[in-house]
């Protein structure tokens, strides 16, 4: 059994609702080798990262930046997992007002130094979550399980 970790925070309800797309994704009925643990950032610690063998983050944009959920999240886990991950698969997903490159970029400078891996693009809803982004979120959960699944990742 495989293990994906989605952790994400959320105040408006926007990028709760695109984890619970991932969610659905990685939990299809195609799924049937990996575990899922959907987490709020402030309910996440050391031990679900360990736990993990792939992650999907996701944020909302404040400010140009990640959230401050998602930024604590890091910082809370980063010392407690150093040098026990050697190289977790993981991608990122964003609630954007604006154009959601300060906070992909933020994650991404951060993720280097867990190390995890990239292994998926990112998806980023600007504006308003339609449709097409959740179902793009589903896709991008549904991917990283299968990929887990399959050995890719």
């Amino acid at each position: 059994m495989k293990h994906l970790l989605i952790v994400y925070h959320s105040q408006s309800g926007n990028t709760q609702r695109m984890a619970e797309a991932a969610l659905a994704g990685a939990t299809n009925e195609l799924i049937t080798e990996t575990e899922v643990r959907l987490l709020r950032a402030a309910d996440a610690k050391p031990e679900d990262l360990l736990w993990a063998e792939g992650l999907l983050l996701g944020t909302p944009e404040n400010f140009g930046y990640m959230s401050g959920g998602m930024k604590d999240f890091l910082d809370r886990t980063f010392y407690q997992v150093e040098g026990q991950i050697l190289s977790l698969p993981y991608a990122i997903f964003i609630s954007a007002g604006n154009d959601g490159s300060g906070a992909l970029r933020a994650i991404r400078r951060i993720a280097n130094g867990y190390p995890f891996k990239e292994v998926q693009e990112p998806v980023i809803a600007q504006g308003e979550v339609t449709d097409e982004h959740l179902g793009s979120c589903e896709e991008l959960g549904m991917t990283l399980a299968a990929g887990l699944e399959a050995g890719i990742f």
